[in-house]
């Protein structure tokens, strides 16, 4: 079973990829974290656990679904990270985790795609993005061929800035900049809802037709990126930068 988290679509392609070429189940987990959905899952022996890397680790509300859901019959992890860049020893994390849910880790694999957390970084236009998920994609069919084959993937990078990085970074980060203060809104915005729609956090409400931002924020930037009127700002740093969702590079393709 693949059980994956996908802010603007990257990792829920990667998910997607993979069932296809396995035949595994999907289950959405930003449908269950959005509902407090903690109940047992029947995952069978095998399971892979696809997410976007937040501050080179997986994100901690999946962290969080994962060891409060039992994963019934579960006895192998794999996880497949994506990232704008690096996962830094993100790999050590999942195997703790494993250790706690009793699983025996079958290492991380690392997917570069592109970059969408415009709180602090550029995406990318959409023909560079394709570009980058071309590059990708020999990554997702290795990880697919060690998976198929029941093998560990092979050790990610450890050195001393990784270590650095999702070790005494990752707390720091999340305490100081995984906030929602600063998403605003303008007034082209329609009220079409599509940012509390997609918040995992039910953390975006609408008030007089307009969004509002809670407390519960994660950072998945997908009610900036999927605003279809790109009326959402956070603060000065996603002005005048691209926003980006998966979905929207295959409609361009089409046209």
């Amino acid at each position: 079973m693949i059980l994956y988290f996908s802010g603007t679509g990257n990792s829920k392609y990667v998910a997607k990829r993979i069932a296809d070429a396995l035949g595994d189940a999907l289950v959405n987990l930003n449908d269950r974290i959005k509902a407090s959905d903690t109940s047992p899952v029947e995952t069978g022996e095998r399971v892979i656990i696809v997410t976007p890397t937040y501050a080179w680790r997986i994100p901690r509300v999946v962290r969080d679904w994962l060891l409060k859901t039992e994963l019934h019959g579960a006895r192998q992890a794999w996880f497949v990270m994506t990232c704008g860049g690096e996962i830094g020893n993100a790999d050590q994390y999942n195997r703790e985790l494993c250790a706690e849910k009793g699983l025996a880790c079958m290492g991380t694999a690392q997917i570069v795609m592109p970059e969408n957390y415009i709180a602090m970084f550029s995406a990318p236009q959409a023909d560079a993005a394709r570009k980058i998920v071309a590059k990708a994609e020999p990554n997702i069919d290795r990880a697919i061929a060690a998976i198929r084959a029941g093998e560990c993937f092979a050790p990610t990078r450890n050195n001393l800035y990784d270590r650095f990085m999702s070790g005494p970074v990752n707390p720091i980060f999340y305490k100081f900049c995984v906030k929602a203060d600063a998403f605003t809104v303008s007034d082209t915005c329609i009220g079409c809802g599509q940012c509390a729609k997609r918040c995992p956090m039910n953390n975006v409400t609408l008030k007089d037709g307009k969004p509002v931002w809670g407390k519960n924020c994660t950072h998945c930037m997908a009610c900036i990126c999927y605003c279809p009127k790109e009326a959402i700002e956070y603060g000065k740093k996603s002005k005048g930068k691209p926003r980006y969702h998966f979905e929207a590079l295959e409609k361009q393709q089409d046209v």
